[in-house]
């Protein structure tokens, strides 16, 4: 059995921070093997001097359903522990936030997606503590889509945003301790930076084969199947097509009203992907994207997981539903998670290329054979900065 990063760290407390006035960064999904939450745990933990409290976006226990919908702490509360929002005014924590801390723990369950906020979170939090001389802990916790082939366009520094702020491919396979080692290496060389590994965590591994609990790390990722698909589905937020929002297989499910099913098929099936399976289904989402309306689509069955494409099956499908769309299509304008000038498709890609490449099946295919040359380039990358195996040891 995998046990988590929380589970050592609460098992054999480290004897640097006995004592010391430490702050978490912490969600919903923060919990050891037991479903103990961390916040609980550590309250009542001899040896720790918890002493503030940090949230990500989507609040500290998920209560804020979209993006860019952010959260403050309750003031009127008034808790015995300060809590401070790293998704409301500020997105890095401040110098006041951090004074009078020696060390910060973060524990954060990623999805293994590029767009997914919380490692950029971590990159924000490593540049403050960097700059401020705290000493930052990571308890690391499995990438639910480690098992997935690398996938999707690496991203450029022209396009770095709250939603990619580091070189990698769309769909990474590292996980959050790997990659807080990648980016101290890139900017932070001088973090003091320990990072507690777990324990039986191979990377070719499904979550069901870990026996570890799943709780849903933000309210439209409610199972592991939902990260699956995601890294790939996320590219559906930057078009007015619904990316299955507002219904309880978000990214699963997609579709519009405007879809002709029959152009819409014909088109995706020439493709001819890998690992999945698609299926009609029509729905109507109750908010976000054409809420109480009724939309023609699909649902996603993933049947391989280590045979699936998410992203070049989301470029599929975005290509799919502009030939069935009868010009009714569209690229979303921004704002999206900040970023006012550039489109959202671009930043959520990496760059423009995607965008310009979809009207067209061979210059999709094109990006395709571009994304493949651009993932084995970055496999010397993810072996440098490995800790796990690639298959159960």
């Amino acid at each position: 059995m995998t046990r988590f990063g929380l589970d050592l760290f609460f098992e054999q407390f480290p004897a640097a921070l006995k004592h010391k006035r430490i702050g978490v960064v912490c969600h919903a999904a923060s919990i050891c093997s037991s479903y103990g939450h961390i916040i609980d745990v550590l309250k009542v933990h001899p040896d720790c001097n918890l002493s503030a409290i940090f949230g990500p976006q989507h609040g500290l226990y998920g209560q804020t359903q979209d993006n860019m919908i952010e959260w403050e702490a309750d003031e009127g509360s008034k808790p015995a522990i300060p809590l401070y929002s790293l998704y409301g005014k500020v997105r890095t924590p401040t110098k006041e936030m951090l004074d009078g801390l020696d060390a910060v723990v973060f524990d954060l369950q990623d999805v293994g997606a590029r767009p997914y906020t919380f490692v950029w979170t971590l990159k924000n939090m490593m540049d403050a503590c960097s700059r401020y001389g705290v000493a930052l802990w990571v308890l690391d916790r499995p990438n639910p889509v480690g098992a997935l082939p690398l996938d999707g366009p690496m991203l450029s520094p022209d396009y770095f945003s709250f939603v990619g702020g580091a070189e990698i491919p769309l769909c990474h396979r590292m996980t959050m301790g790997e990659m807080a080692l990648f980016l101290k290496k890139r900017y932070f060389n001088t973090l003091d930076l320990n990072i507690v590994w777990m324990e039986g965590w191979w990377r070719n591994s499904l979550w069901g084969e870990t026996g570890l609990p799943w709780v849903l790390p933000s309210p439209n990722m409610p199972t592991v199947e939902t990260a699956i698909v995601y890294p790939g589905m996320v590219l559906l937020e930057a078009t007015n097509v619904s990316e299955g929002r507002g219904t309880t297989r978000p990214f699963e499910l997609f579709g519009a009203p405007w879809i002709d099913m029959d152009i819409f098929k014909k088109v995706l099936y020439g493709f001819e992907l890998s690992g999945c399976i698609f299926r009609e289904h029509h729905f109507i989402p109750t908010f976000q994207k054409w809420a109480s309306t009724y939309c023609h689509g699909m649902q996603i069955h993933v049947t391989n997981p280590r045979a699936y494409y998410s992203v070049k099956t989301a470029a599929a499908i975005i290509h799919a539903c502009i030939k069935a769309s009868h010009g009714q299509f569209r690229f979303k304008d921004p704002p999206y998670e900040y970023e006012q000038t550039k489109m959202p498709i671009d930043i959520l890609a990496g760059d423009p290329k995607l965008r310009e490449a979809l009207d067209d099946i061979s210059t999709v295919r094109l990006q395709f054979r571009d994304w493949d040359k651009s993932n084995v380039e970055f496999i010397p990358v993810l072996n440098e900065f490995a800790h796990y195996p690639e298959e159960r040891q």
